[in-house]
């Protein structure tokens, strides 16, 4: 794959050689232990009080990845 360059505050030009991600599921904020915000690819199905199945389900951003993995990163748009 070839590398590209993002901007960044600390530096005018980086070279960018992959991406990674938060977490495969949703994450429990480590300050608040709140679910209010999801960043995984992989629904949980969890509250904030602790209610739910803790069944989980694919999110749309789920295939979008396991696409971006498949293509080795071909299949961003850039």
């Amino acid at each position: 794959m070839k590398s590209k360059t993002c901007r960044s505050k600390h530096s005018d030009m980086l070279e960018v050689m992959g991406y990674t991600t938060w977490g495969c599921i949703d994450l429990v904020s480590a300050s608040t232990a709140q679910l209010k915000k999801r960043y995984g690819f992989i629904y949980v199905d969890r509250h904030d009080d602790g209610s739910g199945t803790l069944e989980r389900y694919k999110k749309k951003s789920f295939d979008w990845y396991k696409e971006v993995i498949a293509t080795n990163g071909k299949s961003l748009k850039g």
